[in-house]
């Protein structure tokens, strides 16, 4: 635990929002010796398997960003007939029951669901006591983000905050980490109740997407959008759909209403490797 705090201590001091903005801007770059060469550090870097991608040669992507969140091919994520599916490529960093409006981030350290959601309390208390996974995306994974269950889209908020790193050991750290980290807070109604898919940033992440907005704009100021079916045309998603996407790796946490009769896969707990397309959840009977 001494290690991951003296590991931690740059997080208090680097120029985050800096840094990541300049990671950003080179990341754009479409000088093809400049990208060619970032794209082919990184996949030797982290071993990255360019046979599972749609586009395999490095050199045909405009840029390291849209290398990043480049696509696989379908028949590398087969999509099981489960319930609920993973979302994404990643890790389980913790897995289970929200309690008395408490998530668990690490061993002694848990965060508020309204703090986390950043809504009006009648838009967090159906999660105070529900279901939650978070999942770690890596820099090596796939980035892009789909639906764990069919869903009909309600709003989304952009929440500012700070750029922490969100990797295990960060965690294991700072206090109410994802709860104060840049994210994108999104709500659905689905079959079994509230559903809330969380898109946490991080440092070096230059930006977050989703299927139906594109980019979102960083700002200061936190940014609320509603999608009333009426108005909106792309409001229902159906399972293993896109979502969204990261530019470099972050953390997805999934939420679950308290009535949702979820049962997370017994074998799953922290540390757990998953992919896009595999159970991630069954329902209780």
């Amino acid at each position: 635990m001494v290690n991951d705090h003296l590991k931690t201590i740059p997080q208090y001091i680097l120029p985050k929002h800096l840094l990541t903005s300049f990671a950003g801007l080179l990341a754009d770059v479409k000088h093809k010796r400049i990208k060619n060469r970032l794209i082919k550090r990184f996949i030797r870097t982290y071993d990255i398997d360019m046979t599972e991608a749609l586009e395999e040669n490095p050199e045909h992507y405009p840029s390291f960003n849209d290398f990043f969140i480049r696509r696989l091919k379908p028949e590398c994520r087969p999509i099981a007939d489960a319930d609920i599916i993973s979302p994404v490529d990643g890790f389980v960093s913790e897995i289970g029951r929200i309690e008395k409006g408490q998530i668990f981030q690490a061993k002694g350290r848990h965060y508020d669901v309204n703090q986390l959601l950043n809504c009006s309390p009648e838009m967090s208390a159906p999660f105070e006591n529900g279901h939650f996974a978070t999942l770690y995306l890596s820099p090596k994974d796939y980035h892009r983000v789909h639906m764990p269950i069919d869903a009909t889209l309600k709003e989304m908020i952009f929440v500012p905050g700070k750029l922490f790193s969100v990797q295990p050991t960060t965690a294991r750290v700072i206090p109410h980490l994802f709860a104060r980290n840049e994210r994108l807070v999104v709500f659905f109604d689905t079959q079994l109740g509230p559903m809330a898919m969380v898109l946490v940033g991080a440092t070096i992440v230059g930006g977050i997407a989703t299927s139906w907005h594109g980019d979102i704009v960083r700002s200061r100021k936190s940014a609320r959008f509603i999608y009333p079916a009426s108005q909106y045309s792309e409001t229902d998603l159906t399972k293993a759909e896109e979502m969204g996407y990261f530019k470099l790796g972050s953390t997805v946490v999934l939420l679950f209403g308290n009535d949702c009769p979820v049962e997370w896969r017994h074998d799953l707990e922290s540390g757990t490797r998953i992919k896009l397309g595999e159970p991630l959840a069954s329902l209780t009977r």
